[in-house]
């Protein structure tokens, strides 16, 4: 053999093995696309955008998420000026400048797998809906909580629904950049990027630190789904993510008594004042318990390697590699998690005609940001 063919040979070798550790080191998440042209559209009412399946960097994992169906009863509300009187809020005064967002977007999508506690259901909404938000001006860092119950005008379909549902693909745009623009809508604030998990990709981060720590101050549990006694106890992701979502926890009356059988006996009751609001408060903590946890990693190289283990957890757009992805989050092990301000919208409970419960927002977003102080440099 020659000395010119050896050395192709060498060569291809070499870029043979230089892939072979590329698709082992880095993480090949799951991207989706996220226009901020297609967003700007569908928050100015332009419906006619043309769409492109979702973007599944994993070949053999790709899906066809066209057939995504929200089953959600429609919401009529015959007198229209009523209706009109429960969304007056829902659109921002003005647009917030200055700012880089994030949108985490937690999916009740549902597989085998999830936890079966939760049971099943079709489709997909938006279960958890934070943004993260950050002032280029002053470097004051936010986490912004929207319940899911929160009633507005869809953008695209001119519907009035929950702001959970419009997490849903159509002819404006995919679920993400639906989602996003009824967020930019309501508050102001464009969306730069967003990361989005289902039940069993939430469970799977938990599990991957070896569980996080949980703090209440009172024994309380829901059904058999999970019990967390008074105190501080690590949990595994399965009883996060049903502490995290649950609607009907119960605290315990008295002392916990158990039958010579091991049957509980003891005294429970309907917690107070659970409801989305208390689940926002749940969230934000989990995800302050998850970001104090990146201050255990040594070196960048040691947090990109965990993320790789991941990868199948999340679905990102497709403007957030992962080094950058990394990057952000590295640079959050600076940060001191009690400084970062909890928000959330502010609402009054509202029953349907029907029975169901939503949420009205009670102030446009634009004066709620002045009076929280988010304007100021």
């Amino acid at each position: 053999m020659n000395n010119q063919k050896r050395n192709l040979l060498l060569l291809i070798g070499i870029f043979a093995m230089a892939a072979l550790a590329y698709s082992i080191l880095i993480p090949s998440f799951e991207t989706t696309e996220f226009d901020p042209e297609v967003i700007e559209d569908i928050s100015k009412g332009i419906t006619t955008t043309s769409t492109t399946p979702e973007i599944n960097n994993n070949n053999d994992e790709l899906q066809d998420i066209s057939n995504e169906k929200n089953d959600e009863e429609i919401i009529e509300i015959p007198d229209k000026d009523k209706a009109e009187d429960l969304i007056k809020f829902t659109v921002a005064n003005g647009m917030l400048d200055n700012f880089t967002t994030y949108l985490i977007i937690g999916s009740d999508k549902r597989t085998a797998n999830s936890s079966a506690s939760r049971g099943y259901i079709d489709g997909q909404r938006a279960d958890v809906i934070i943004l993260g938000i950050i002032n280029e001006e002053n470097s004051d860092q936010y986490l912004l909580s929207i319940p899911r119950d929160l009633l507005i005008k869809n953008p695209c379909t001119q519907s009035i629904e929950r702001i959970n549902s419009s997490f849903s693909k159509n002819d404006c745009g995919n679920s993400a950049e639906n989602l996003a623009a009824s967020v930019q809508i309501l508050t102001g604030l464009t969306v730069d990027h967003f990361a989005s998990f289902d039940f069993e990709g939430f469970e799977k981060i938990i599990d991957s630190f070896g569980g996080i720590e949980i703090c209440v101050d009172k024994t309380q549990r829901e059904g058999f789904s999970f019990e967390l006694q008074k105190g501080c106890q690590t949990v595994t992701g399965s009883t996060a993510l049903n502490w995290v979502v649950s609607r009907n926890t119960e605290v315990l009356v008295g002392e916990k008594l158990v039958d010579k059988n091991g049957n509980d006996i003891s005294e429970w009751e309907k917690m107070k004042g659970v409801s989305d609001l208390s689940r926002n408060d749940r969230q934000q903590y989990i995800i302050l318990q998850l970001m104090s946890e990146i201050k255990d990693f040594r070196s960048i190289g040691s947090l990109n390697t965990f993320i790789s283990t991941l990868e199948d957890a999340f679905v990102i757009d497709e403007n957030l590699n992962i080094n950058k992805a990394v990057n952000i989050l590295w640079n959050f092990r600076e940060t001191d998690l009690s400084e970062i301000k909890k928000l959330s919208i502010p609402v009054n409970p509202y029953e349907l005609d029907d029975g169901r419960q939503v949420l009205i927002i009670t102030k446009n977003f634009t004066d709620y940001a002045e009076s929280m102080g988010m304007n100021e440099s």
